[in-house]
Order: structure tokens, then sequence, then C-alpha cells
């Protein structure tokens, strides 16, 4: 996955317009976007999306953001949406391989109940939105084998620690947040699953976007959560692994297999060692499954 859309649960609408944004997987959200008052409807109408929208031959992977675990209302979420069958839950305010570890208790239960595969559905974690939260990421790794990915996010982090801004003038997030951020890739490397970097809030600053995805692809983020339609193609594109990364990965792999021994090779005058191998391998990788069919 590159692009993941937060799509609100309570919007018909804007879930059907999310289907055709060209997003690898929609985040229908039953949290933030919904207020208090609507998450009964809400649930309703994603449980009804999901029904519907599975049947697509051509469709992204929905993923359902559940309200989180504190506050009492997950188990009528996902008694709401299990039954639908989604590919997965993305669970905000996570501390930790712990509140991972009770999610997939959770989903194993439903998976039972309603016949789905075990372990069928997979987990994304919101990892760093608060305090408690950024000194459990390395927790993360082994906790579940339905972890399929670890996103950070800096808008709750802010109201959890009192901070003024995210950003500073310069429009990039300041000391505190860039912390977080690098925290989340390791340990989103630690557990082996895809690094997700966080939305970028201001959905009309397209270049903005641009520049933030090339830092995340050059950090070693595949992915990034997105809040408008507008966003997506913005975010295929920079994590999209062009013809000349994958041509020169690909020579990188075919000289140390016509070199098994060795430890460097020499490709266009440059000395390339194993990590480098790893890196072409990884890289295509991704290519091949962002090629492959649902």
């Amino acid at each position: 996955m590159r692009s993941l859309l937060f799509v609100p649960g309570d919007s018909p609408r804007k879930l059907e317009k999310g289907l055709g944004s060209g997003a690898d997987a929609l985040l229908v959200d039953l949290e933030d976007s919904v207020a208090l008052q609507a998450k009964a409807e809400a649930r309703k109408a994603t449980a009804e999306f999901l029904a519907t929208a599975r049947k697509e031959t051509h469709r992204p992977r929905l993923y359902v953001r559940v309200n989180g675990l504190t506050t009492g209302l997950t188990d009528a979420d996902l008694d709401a949406v299990m039954a639908s069958g989604p590919d997965g839950i993305m669970l905000p305010k996570t501390v930790g391989g712990i509140d991972v570890s009770h999610l997939g208790a959770k989903l194993a239960v439903r998976e039972a109940e309603y016949g789905i595969e075990d372990g069928g559905t997979a987990i994304i974690a919101i990892a760093t939105e608060n305090a408690r939260g950024v000194f459990a990421l390395g927790t993360l790794a082994r906790a579940s084998h339905r972890l399929a990915g670890v996103a950070w996010g800096g808008e709750d982090l802010a109201a959890d620690i009192g901070a003024e801004t995210n950003r500073g003038p310069d429009g990039l997030y300041t000391d505190p947040y860039r912390i977080a951020r690098s925290l989340t890739l390791f340990a989103a490397a630690a557990a082996e699953v895809d690094p997700i970097d966080s939305v970028y809030t201001n959905f009309r600053d397209l270049e903005g976007l641009a520049a933030e995805c090339r830092e995340a692809r050059r950090d070693g983020f595949t992915a990034k959560m997105a809040i408008h339609p507008a966003q997506v193609p913005v975010i295929n594109e920079a994590f999209t692994p062009s013809g000349e990364a994958l041509a020169h990965a690909r020579e990188i792999v075919a000289a140390f297999a016509q070199n098994p021994g060795a430890g460097v090779v020499g490709i266009g005058g440059q000395m390339i060692d194993r990590p480098h191998l790893r890196q072409a391998e990884r890289l295509i990788a991704r290519a091949e499954a962002l090629a492959a069919p649902l």
C-alpha cells in the first residue's frame, strides 16, 4: 500500500467517492470524524458500505478505524462491522504491543463467530498519538501476526503533550514530532511491517505534500495517510518505485546471483555490497506487491 485515505464512516456519499479515488486503502473512520451521537448510524453505514464494496472486482483495501480501547466503544464498533469482513482494523491511540494483542484477541473471537478465516483481519496501529504510545513503540514487534503496519500521528500527540503547534514557521515538524516519526520508522522495521507516514493536514498544498512524501520515501516510509482524495495521486506517485530504480535494483540482484559468494560487486563504476542487495530486494518486492491483485 502507498496511499491510505480517511473517509468518514457516517457519509455514504464520501465513502462512494473514496472507492474511486485511486487510494490503495480506505480508512473508514468511526473515530475522530464522527460525533458521539452519530456513532451508531456511522456503524450501520460503514457495515453496509463494506458489504457492498467487497463485491467490487477492483477495489482498495478496506480498513475501519475503530474508537480506541479506552473509550468503551471498540466492541460496539467491531460488532457492527466485522460481519461485513473488512480487510483490516486501524487502532488509534495504540499503547504498544499489549494493545495490538488485545485487539487481536477481539478479532479472533469475531472471526470465529462470523466464519472469517482465522487471522484474516489485519491490524494497522497508530502508535504515537500519546506520550505513552511513543515510549511503548519497541514492544510492537511480535505483538501479533496480524500487525501489517505502524503509523504515526502528530495531531493527537500535540494535544497530549500540551504543545502550541507541531510545526514551525517553515512548515516542518518540530523536534518532538520528528523524534516520534523516526521512532515509528524504527518500530515498523523491528516488527517487519509497513511504516506509514502521518497525514498532511493542508490538503490544498499539494506541493508541500509532495515534498513531505519525498522526504518520507527517502527515509524509509512506504506509505502515507491522506485526508482528501486530491492528495491520493500525489502520494501514489511518490511511493511508486520508478522504472529506473527498479531496473537498477534488478541489476544489483542479478549481479549477486552471478557471484553468489561475493560480498561486493561492481556496477557502473560503483562498489555495491550486501546491504544494497537487501535494499534492492525490498524495492522489487514492494513493486510486485503493488502490481498484485487484491
